[in-house]
């Protein structure tokens, strides 16, 4: 016991009952996203903030969800939609060099604001109901929410209505979400790596919340298993709401 303490000890500015926490949020988190397709990944990085560093958050939040999103999507891989995988992987890997240039030259509440207006618009919007599919689509999909995920982390929601759009039930809308967005966080931790990130000081930490989500995506996946389909697609955009009020709110109270 003393060896595994020693080891925590050693995570940078946090104490071991705060690794702990942010070892029960990455359960708890990872049950969420599994259970209604997004919203945990938002909700770790809120949490996060409270006990590190935030300069350190977002690479560090990316190998998590990267972890979670891997889980989930292995476990429901049989319901993976790949229609459009390739444009969207284009698309990242053009989002993330060019936000690898200008990382800290862009305001984020700007960000948080136009994310919370996009989300709301394709949920409430004319084109809520009507999201049309095509290369170009999530070829621009990829770009922008890569950039921005440099900035401010948790960006599923962005893509969510357009997964939502290529999928016609909650498994593979859950699966192709995690397909999509484990992509996402791989080419982000590999931009951050070579822009000079140290994980290994965070190694002990990263380790603790992979193995506590990956219990809660199984937990999330009984659960998605059990929920009837009206209840999902309610669920679904209930959450997405909330995550956009939140990112406009937050954006707005910077500005003003």
């Amino acid at each position: 016991m003393t060896f595994i303490t020693d080891i925590i000890a050693n995570v940078p500015e946090l104490s071991t009952l705060e690794f702990f926490l942010l070892c029960l949020a990455s359960f708890f988190t990872s049950t969420i996203t599994a259970a209604f397709g997004l919203g945990g990944g938002a909700m770790l990085i809120i949490i996060m903030v409270s006990f590190m560093n935030p300069l350190v958050i977002i690479p560090i939040h990316a190998v998590i969800q990267m972890s979670s999103n891997i889980s989930r999507a292995l476990m429901l891989w049989r319901h993976i939609t790949f229609s459009y995988m390739i444009p969207f992987v284009i698309g990242t890997i053009i989002g993330v060099t060019i936000g690898g240039q200008i990382i800290v030259d862009l305001p984020k509440y700007l960000l948080q604001s136009f994310i919370g207006i996009f989300i709301l618009y394709s949920l409430y919007g004319p084109i809520a109901n009507n999201v049309k599919a095509s290369n170009i689509k999530f070829i621009g999909l990829g770009t922008f929410s890569s950039f921005v995920t440099m900035f401010v982390g948790g960006t599923g929601p962005i893509i969510a209505p357009f997964i939502r759009a290529i999928t016609n039930e909650r498994r593979a809308t859950v699966a192709t979400h995690a397909a999509f967005m484990t992509w996402k966080h791989g080419v982000k931790i590999i931009t951050f790596g070579l822009l000079g990130f140290s994980f290994s000081d965070f190694f002990p930490l990263i380790i603790g919340m992979i193995l506590f989500g990956i219990i809660g995506t199984w937990t999330g996946k009984t659960i998605l298993i059990w929920m009837p389909e009206k209840v999902f697609a309610k669920a679904f955009n209930f959450v997405l709401t909330i995550l956009a009020l939140r990112l406009l709110f937050e954006g707005l109270r910077q500005i003003i």
